[in-house]
């Protein structure tokens, strides 16, 4: 069987959710047995968003084989289980820098190079890179943007020459749209809809399906007047409802059947009806918890919450097998101080120090560590946040006042963190730090040996800093356990401290690898931990 390809576009205004319908679309497909993947087409001309800061465009998300990529891939890890690659996301900056280094290559034979053919040729050839590895079945590219701006042009048009190239039964474009409610009016406003779909089809582009956001239910006649004017039937407008929780969308999605409209668009079979058991039970046991547990974040970007959701979701994923509801309080690490540190974190049953990088908030991180660390609350510090905590450790512990991050103080004499070896001759900033997915051996009989019942691990990196190996033994001496270590090159990737409840720092991303069926170990032992405290205290 060929592989299909489905195209999901947005209009009418950005954030309604491309990559939450595409994961859902490819939840459905998948437990009908097809095998399916999800690539995100960015059109920022950043070559990935590496170098991007969180506020402008939230966590920079990680895969196993090192790429620095949109948040949305997390999703598709989270609802599908199953790792994404650098193939599955692609920015304009990038098919521009692979059109540019042909063309100096000699590799257009002294052709001028253009929009078109040659970057639309180029923007196929990243999608037909994932079907032609002869593991997929259904490749669903999401376009990022919204229909009509300049930057996504290209895309629109790469997209309409493939359905020419590949065939209609083969290649299909679902439209995201809006349908606002007009509260002054009491009804739903389809105009906006109408237009976004005369836009993509100037364009060339007629959409096989609508999925509409909306606050409220459409009507048997507004979906009539929605199939009407934009030129599709009745059952290719789908319903997309506001949901309490991302995780209810893919049986909404079910509900609407829009897995059975595109599989007969596709000309492909039913196959078995999607069960989604383990979902429902995931959802049922997150929306009935027997109890709550209040978590402590503490970062610098705590202001935009896409700075951090992986970290969010993994606590969420957490939180079900530990019959929790999580209630998440962030803490700008910038308002913290020695003064303020009871009344801000006195009342979390878990801390966790965010991932980050720079200065600025270190001070406020140190300071949240140390009340952890002090009082017996469960701690977890992610790469910024383990580092952190060797800093604390070294100054009120081991007594070295200046004891710092290079990163943050480079006439430090106490660089308990130091510049990583390869890292001091890199001048480039985008695509250059440790990344990825790197090995670890864990020492056993320790807590970290406990949560993952295993002594080796494989975690996702990105950081240019590390553990500064020679303050190891004094380190040691002073009660820190280095419970993980990478095998090959002796940097430490987990710290902890066994006098203490649950007190552990990683330099490794754990949220990366948290899923819906999967929940990442150390964020349940965490959790787990935390409501040990709590019954403790209530008892």
């Amino acid at each position: 069987m060929s592989t299909k390809y489905i195209f999901v576009t947005g209009g009418v205004t950005s954030s309604l959710g491309k990559g939450i319908i595409s994961a859902s679309l490819a939840k459905l497909l998948q437990s009908r047995g097809y095998s399916v993947t999800i690539q995100k087409l960015d059109p920022y001309i950043n070559v990935d968003p590496g170098t991007l800061n969180p506020y402008e465009h939230g966590e920079c998300y990680v895969t196993d084989d090192g790429a620095e990529t949109d948040l949305d891939l997390g999703h598709y890890e989270r609802f599908l289980n199953v790792p994404t690659s650098q193939a599955n996301n692609v920015t304009t900056g990038r098919i521009y820098q692979t059109v540019i280094e042909k063309e100096r290559r000699g590799d257009y034979l002294g052709k001028t190079v253009q929009i078109i053919p040659h970057i639309t040729d180029e923007i196929k050839n990243c999608v037909t890179k994932l079907g032609n590895t002869g593991i997929y079945e259904i490749v669903i590219t999401e376009i990022g943007g919204t229909v009509g701006d300049i930057e996504s042009l290209p895309y629109i048009e790469a997209v309409r020459q493939f359905r020419y190239e590949y065939g209609f039964d083969n290649v299909m474009v679902i439209h995201l749209t809006l349908v606002p409610y007009l509260k002054a009016a009491g009804e739903l406003k389809t105009k906006p809809t109408q237009h976004s779909v005369k836009t993509l089809q100037s364009q060339g582009v007629q959409p096989d399906i609508l999925v509409c956001r909306t606050e409220h239910e459409l009507g048997i006649e507004q979906k009539k007047k929605i199939a009407l004017f934009c030129n599709l039937s009745e059952n290719a407008v789908i319903e997309s409802r506001d949901a309490d929780t991302i995780y209810d969308v893919p049986l909404l999605m079910k509900e609407e059947k829009l897995d059975q409209v595109v599989l007969d668009r596709l000309k492909l079979q039913l196959r078995e009806e999607p069960s989604l058991r383990k979902w429902k039970d995931f959802l049922t046991k997150f929306k009935n918890p027997k109890r709550t547990v209040k978590i402590g974040l503490v970062g610098k970007y705590v202001e935009l919450q896409d700075a951090y959701k992986s970290i969010l979701e993994a606590l969420v994923h957490a939180g079900v097998p530990n019959e929790c509801a999580i209630d998440i309080v962030s803490y700008h690490s910038e308002e913290i101080d020695e003064e303020n540190i009871e009344k801000q974190l006195g009342s979390v049953q878990a801390i966790i120090v965010a991932p980050g990088f720079g200065r600025r908030g270190l001070a406020g991180k140190i300071i949240a560590i140390k009340y952890a660390r002090e009082n017996k609350v469960p701690f977890l510090g992610i790469c910024l946040g383990m580092q952190c905590a060797v800093i604390e450790f070294a100054r009120n512990v081991l007594n070295l006042k200046d004891a710092n991050s290079y990163e943050m103080d480079s006439k430090t004499d106490h660089a308990v963190i130091d510049l990583m070896e390869e890292q001091k001759s890199v001048i480039d900033m985008g695509g250059t730090m440790r990344l990825g997915a790197y090995e670890c051996e864990i020492q056993p009989q320790t807590l970290a040996h406990r949560i993952y019942g295993r002594t080796d691990i494989s975690e996702r990196h990105r950081h240019r800093f590390e553990f500064n190996n020679e303050y190891k033994s004094q380190m040691e001496g002073a009660g820190m356990v280095f419970s993980g270590i990478n095998p090959k090159s002796g940097l430490v990737e987990i710290v902890e401290l066994p006098e203490h409840p649950f007190f552990l720092g990683v330099q490794f991303h754990p949220e990366y690898k948290s899923t819906v069926a999967n929940p990442h170990a150390l964020f349940k032992g965490l959790i787990e931990a935390a409501v040990n405290e709590m019954e403790a205290v209530t008892a």
